[in-house]
């Protein structure tokens, strides 16, 4: 059994990326430059945006095969018995004998800002090879969703065998990095927030008019439609014949760690299950918004029952 369902059950989720340790702590205020400050608590948990948004998929149903690497450490045996626990397929994981790996200090303040280091280690090992041994997994794929925590090459190589399939593609820019226009061509869907976009275009987006500007100049790169996570605000979308706004699902927010991966896994399934991506992008923005209600990462993330009856609460059905 999945954390959300059956593993015979749901759309197919294949996702190639990252896997991290997330080192949290809970701090009254962010430090200043060479302050010490006393926080309030500590949490290890299991992260990396392609681990966060297999986990999410895996939640909400889906059967999700996760494509990546790990040191050969403790951490990369917890990584894979997580993996296994959520019911995500680990056939191809690998360990990477050389790298340890990959970690990401977190810290926390009490009004739920936040600030993320992302050290790549075994990350930085998954090559093209790794991917092309995944893909009869891509192939079989609903959806294949990448991200950039891993080398641009095997990101490429997963959608070029993904688009030979005729499989749906999700591309989710960050961290932001220069892209190769191939990578977004081949991207059905490009997903980056704010400041991913103006990384990815070179516009600013500090008004609802350059947030506009900006996904049609970075739709014109290639993706068929461009989604910009705008966090509270909700979600812009913008395809070849629109540009609209997702209005936001309002809750208290506790910790925002994680949401965008909550977003995106969540998109992946909705899309996959048949939604039109406006209505996968409502449904999204309200698993996101229940995320951030909940401390922690992949364990803030709602299963399928409770994303189900918060959508049904919010009149989303």
């Amino acid at each position: 059994m999945t954390a959300g369902g059956p593993m015979n059950a749901g759309p197919k989720i294949c996702v190639v990326g990252s896997s991290n340790i997330d080192l949290i702590s809970r701090v009254p205020r962010l430090p200043r430059l060479g302050e010490t400050l006393v926080g309030h608590s500590f949490h290890l948990g299991y992260g990396g945006k392609g681990a966060n948004q297999a986990v999410m998929a895996a939640k909400l149903g889906a059967r999700v095969t996760m494509v990546t690497r790990v040191g050969r450490d403790v951490f990369g045996e917890g990584t894979l018995r997580n993996y296994r626990e959520q019911g995500i397929d680990t056939t191809h994981l690998r360990f990477d004998d050389e790298r340890f790996s990959g970690v990401a200090p977190i810290f926390v303040d009490d009004s739920a800002q936040n600030v993320i280091v992302i050290i790549p280690g075994a990350n930085l090992g998954l090559s093209p090879a790794d991917v092309q041994d995944a893909a009869p997994a891509l192939r079989a794929a609903d959806v294949v969703v990448c991200q950039l925590e891993v080398p641009v090459e095997a990101t490429l190589e997963a959608f070029r065998i993904a688009k030979s399939a005729d499989v749906r593609t999700i591309l989710n820019p960050a961290p932001a990095a220069p892209l190769p226009d191939e990578l977004l061509r081949l991207a059905d869907l490009c997903v980056p927030n704010e400041p991913e976009v103006e990384t990815l275009t070179g516009l600013a987006v500090k008004t609802g008019e350059e947030v506009e500007a900006a996904a049609r100049a970075l739709r014109l790169r290639g993706p068929h439609a461009v989604i910009i996570t705008l966090g509270e605000r909700g979600a812009l979308f913008a395809d070849a014949e629109t540009v609209e706004y997702v209005p936001p699902i309002r809750v208290n927010a506790v910790d925002p760690t994680g949401a965008g991966d909550a977003f995106i896994g969540s998109l992946a399934v909705f899309w996959a299950e048949g939604l039109l991506v406006r209505e996968a992008i409502r449904r999204a923005n309200a698993v996101a918004a229940l995320s951030v209600t909940r401390i922690g990462t992949q364990v803030s993330f709602p299963t399928r029952s409770a994303s189900d009856a918060f959508l049904a609460q919010q009149g989303i059905v």
